[in-house]
């Protein structure tokens, strides 16, 4: 039933507000326009429905955050975080948890003044996010990998943010890989699915059913998908699918600015650094 609401909503939602849009500048037919008005209020219903069955139920507490290692290494920032505000994004596609991540430190160059400004879009390669290795933030089972997107130009600017806004509102009526962009869905037992998203075109390095280990390159972070610039998208969830999966919280092994060492998600604009697990004894595998 979710999965056809799924497929429906976009269909009702883009084609009423088309129809409606011709009609009106045309002068068609009041039954046609009145059609159309019908489906994409049917659609944007449907849409609802699926965002309201996403979210945490109600009255149930959160479960207790997954502490697993980061799936990078290096100084990131991070924006979009579950520290900050939840929802951190949407209840959609099982985000309600999720956080975003760049590249950052003495080792990233910094933006030149106005760059949200001038040029509108830049390419994805002057952002040091975009090629920056990612891992397998433990052992687990391929359940979806996509990395044909390309990597597109930035829309940081306000002539990008519009365009990404635009952008935005089309993709959520297709399919979610584009949404997601490249990325992959590792099952990491018990449960709990791990997406990580915006993927470089043609960096992945695992196939579906394919089982990795803990730190195994995934591939690379990109500007893939619904991406206003390079960056990875990361989320835990309770299933497989994010058209019907709940968000589950997560924590990560970090080291603040100060050097400090810190168990959770940092919050909106905290530089952090991962610190990796601890290797496992010698001739221990991967179950």
């Amino acid at each position: 039933m979710l999965l056809a609401l799924w497929r429906r909503h976009g269909a009702l939602t883009s084609t009423g507000t088309v129809v409606m849009v011709l009609t009106v500048s045309l002068g068609g037919p009041l039954a046609l326009y009145l059609a159309s008005v019908a489906a994409l209020l049917a659609g944007l219903a449907a849409q609802w429905a699926l965002v309201r069955r996403q979210a945490p139920r109600a009255g149930v507490p959160a479960p207790d955050p997954v502490v697993l290692p980061a799936p990078f290494s290096g100084r990131w920032t991070a924006l979009n975080s579950p520290a900050s505000k939840v929802p951190s994004h949407t209840h959609a596609l099982a985000q309600t948890y999720a956080i975003d991540v760049v590249r950052s430190g003495p080792d990233a160059p910094p933006e030149p003044p106005f760059a949200w400004l001038w040029p509108p879009v830049r390419r994805p390669e002057r952002y040091p996010s975009f090629g920056e290795l990612l891992t397998a933030p433990a052992d687990g089972t391929v359940v979806a990998a996509h990395g044909r997107s390309r990597d597109h130009l930035t829309r940081m600017s306000p002539v990008g943010l519009l365009l990404l806004v635009l952008e935005g509102f089309a993709r959520s009526q297709g399919a979610s890989r584009h949404l997601l962009g490249n990325h992959v869905i590792l099952d990491l037992g018990d449960g709990r699915y791990a997406v990580l998203a915006h993927l470089r075109r043609g960096s992945l390095r695992v196939g579906v059913a394919e089982r990795v280990a803990a730190g195994q390159p995934l591939g690379e972070c990109g500007n893939s998908g619904n991406s206003s610039h390079p960056h990875l998208h990361y989320q835990l969830m309770d299933g497989p699918d994010v058209r019907t999966a709940r968000g589950l919280p997560f924590a990560w092994h970090h080291r603040d600015a100060t050097g400090a060492e810190r168990t959770g998600v940092p919050a909106n604009t905290e530089e952090f650094t991962p610190i990796p697990a601890a290797p496992r004894p010698a001739g221990e595998r991967a179950g």
